[in-house]
Parts: C-alpha cells; structure tokens; sequence
C-alpha cells in the first residue's frame, strides 16, 4: 500500500526541516503544499526531499489540504496522511495510522482527547467546543474534531469534497465521512507541545469566523 503524507505548511521553515527527517523514513513520499509562504519553507521542503506544491498567495489550511489530497491521489497514494509542519505531531504514530485502515477504517483520527495527558487545559476547553459545534451541526461526534492528524485511504479521499478553504475544514471532513457512509476511527495520539506549536492555534476571533462559516456551510447543504 502506497503511503503518501501531506504536510500543509505556512511559514514553517524554523521546524519543517525536523518534521521531514522523521517522517520520510517512515514512508513512501512526502507531499508539502506550501501554502503561500514569505520565507524558505518551499526551499527546505526540496532540500528534505519532499515533492513541493505551491500556493503562490496564502490560501488557508483547508485549501491547502484540497491540494495535497489531490496531489497524493495523482500520484497513486494509496493511504494519506497528513500532519502538521510545526512538530506538534509525532511521526512514530503513523504505523498505528496504517494499522487502523488495515483493519478496515476509512478515515483516522488522531485523538489528543483520549489520553489528554500534557494537553493544555485552554486547549481541551477550545477541542470540546469544536466537538460539540460538529455534532449538533453535522451529526457527527468524535473526541477531537480539531486534530490535524489524520489518515485516510485512497477510496475514502475519492468521496470527500473538500470545498472550506481554512480552519472550517477540521469539521468539514467529519461531516463529509459521516455523508458518505465512511468508516471513521479514532486512534489515541499524545501532542508535542513547545511554545512554537502552540501559538499556531487559532485564537478567539478565528474561532469565531469559523463557527460561522461552518453555520454557513450547513445552510448551504439542507439548500
């Protein structure tokens, strides 16, 4: 089974190097989509060998994950991953990924929720409410629907319709497995936090922005 990762990334170039070290071993290729970056993300990413797909303004994470999945399915991945570039995310889980759409899954979360330990508290308060807000617009409940860890197998990539440019698109890929029929499981993974990682979060007022787009999303759809 052909094992692509994607890697969105914005302004990455302080910690992707890292991130593709660990991860390029593990797999067979390494999709970067460079999401319209000002500084040397899109030269590390050629340099630690992955294959780089650029944005050439920044479009957003959503838009950004639309490309790579895109990227990867041309490219005859057969199970995709992706994970974050700013090291929160541990590439010694990406087996337990394979493992699980081995055992039949469709879509696989990492969940930080199911063991939260090292987890901070403002962190799961901002996860739950993301949860909730998936599960009574969407109908679909999973412990952690902001995690950016996930796998997915070619099939199930083939199905979802990507069409949320930015943070909305964590909740639009719930919905859209849940739309489908898709087998979607969660897998316990523990978050490497540093003060890098965690400032990538999104803040209140993105927060915001997102619960309306996702409100918006869903009108569209009974339309």
């Amino acid at each position: 089974m052909k094992t692509i990762v994607v890697i969105p990334a914005y302004n990455e170039e302080s910690t992707l190097a890292q991130v593709l070290e660990r991860v390029r071993p593990r797999v067979d290729e390494v999709i970067v989509v460079d999401d319209g970056s000002r500084d040397a993300t899109g030269v590390i990413a050629r340099q630690g060998g992955a294959c780089l797909v650029r944005h050439v303004i920044n479009r957003g994470l959503g838009a950004s994950l639309g490309t790579g999945f895109a990227a990867a399915l041309r490219r005859g991945g057969e199970a995709v991953i992706c994970l974050d570039a700013d090291g929160q995310h541990d590439p010694e889980d990406i087996p337990r990924f394979l493992e699980a759409l081995d055992d039949g899954a469709d879509v696989v979360i990492g969940s930080r929720l199911l063991e939260p330990e090292g987890m901070p508290k403002h962190r799961q308060l901002a996860n739950w409410v993301g949860n909730l807000v998936t599960f009574f617009l969407f109908g679909a409940w999973v412990t952690d629907s902001q995690s950016g860890y996930r796998g997915f197998r070619r099939e199930a990539l083939e199905q979802i319709d990507i069409k949320t440019d930015r943070m909305e698109v964590s909740s639009e890929i719930i919905a859209e497995s849940r739309r489908h029929g898709l087998n979607l499981v969660e897998i316990p993974i523990k978050a490497i936090y540093t003060d890098y990682s965690l400032s990538k979060g999104q803040s209140f007022t993105v927060g915001l922005k997102t619960l309306a787009k996702l409100i918006l999303r869903r009108l569209m759809h009974r339309a």
